[in-house]
């Protein structure tokens, strides 16, 4: 871990760098100077949660792999402390499966490595005005659209969703959540049908791919 100013006090954004390659953390301290300053720079992930916790950036660009703790994992960390810090990740996965995951997880943008630079300042911009960027090659409307159709899912069916996914049947699962067999049944029918699948087997795959299964 490197720490780079010992006040936070300042008058543009403060930033926290979070991966263990040097030479990509300081590509991105360059690529971000102009609007930003540098907190620190964590090279793990326990570091990142240590560091955010302690300096309160305003903006944090992350790894996805990194040692110790990846960076999704510091971040729903972070989310359960009650951290609200803007997250960016900045990655090698090109899955979109990923990128919905990571912005149901609570990051605000989500870039490729390979597409950093512009991409990447522009990312940081517009999430600092509180909206939301994607790696225009991930296809960001697509991954909108999978991330309204799941908000519309409600606490009770992603329950029910993710006793299905470890095997349960529907009679295990209603004695496991205090429902009846219909109910649980009329819950799994209203997710395939928000999630566009026709069988139980589909729902399973299909929530993988959307990261509701973490």
């Amino acid at each position: 871990m490197h720490s780079v100013r010992a006040s936070v006090a300042a008058a543009r954004p403060g930033l926290i760098i979070a991966d263990d390659h040097r030479m990509v953390a300081e590509g991105v301290q360059h690529i971000l100077e102009e609007d930003f300053d540098l907190l620190e720079i964590a090279s793990d992930g326990e570091a990142l949660i240590e560091a955010v916790q302690r300096l309160k950036p305003d903006l944090v660009v992350a790894d996805i792999n990194m040692p110790r703790c990846s960076g999704m994992d510091a971040l729903k960390s972070l989310r359960q402390a009650g951290v609200f810090t803007r997250f960016v990740f900045l990655t090698m996965h090109m899955e979109p499966a990923l990128a919905v995951a990571a912005l149901r997880a609570g990051a605000s943008g989500y870039i490729l490595k390979n597409s950093a630079g512009e991409d990447l300042r522009n990312a940081a911009r517009q999430v600092m005005t509180g909206g939301t960027y994607v790696t225009p090659a991930l296809g960001a409307r697509y991954i909108s659209g999978q991330l309204t159709d799941t908000r519309n899912l409600t606490s009770k069916q992603l329950q029910v969703l993710r006793l299905v996914g470890e095997g349960l049947r529907s009679k295990q699962i209603a004695l496991q959540l205090g429902l009846s067999v219909r109910t649980v049944e009329a819950h799994k029918y209203t997710m395939m049908q928000v999630l566009g699948v026709h069988s139980t087997l589909e729902l399973v795959r299909r929530a993988e791919d959307l990261g509701l299964l973490f």
